[in-house]
């Protein structure tokens, strides 16, 4: 049996050397548990715990620590979504400035100073002069509706 050739030292060292590469490859936050487990594991081994000791060291050590701290740096070290000039625009109200007639393929609206290509969400036509509110972004289109008084007409939430 190849595992009783092998001091138990040396085990636990390749099994975290294998573990930080596998990790540094992929960045899944998956391995790095396991490592911190073969380290446990190989404190066990200088100990002189036995086999069965240092693995059970290794799996109660390793999946500890997968299920109370993996969760906690997910969060930490997700990127967070940078937002774009365009997502600024949602929820922003405009004025049509050409009419909007989504069967045709027209309609322009100006917000923040600059004119973009507009349609409306609800296949309706919307006069010039109307004010809009931006619900969605759609290629380069922003998608409308008709604004109320209120900024909207109560159907979206923000």
């Amino acid at each position: 049996m190849l595992i009783s050739t092998v001091s138990p030292v040396c085990f636990w060292l390749v099994v975290i050397i294998a573990c930080l590469i596998i990790e540094a490859v992929t960045t899944q936050l998956v391995t790095l548990w396991f490592a911190a487990g073969s380290i446990g594991a190989l404190l066990a081994a200088n100990a002189g715990l036995s086999w069965a000791g240092q693995f059970g060291i290794f799996l109660v050590l390793s999946f500890v620590l997968l299920l109370l701290l993996r969760p906690l740096l997910r969060g930490v070290l997700r990127p967070q979504r940078d937002r774009t000039n365009a997502d600024r625009i949602l929820g922003q109200e405009a004025v049509v400035v050409q009419a909007i007639d989504n069967r045709n393929g027209t309609g322009q609206i100006r917000l923040m100073g600059q004119i973009w290509t507009a349609r409306s969400i609800h296949n309706e036509q919307i006069a010039e002069g109307e004010t809009v509110v931006v619900r969605e972004i759609s290629g380069v289109k922003a998608m409308v509706e008709h604004c109320d008084e209120n900024g909207g007409n109560g159907s979206w939430y923000l």
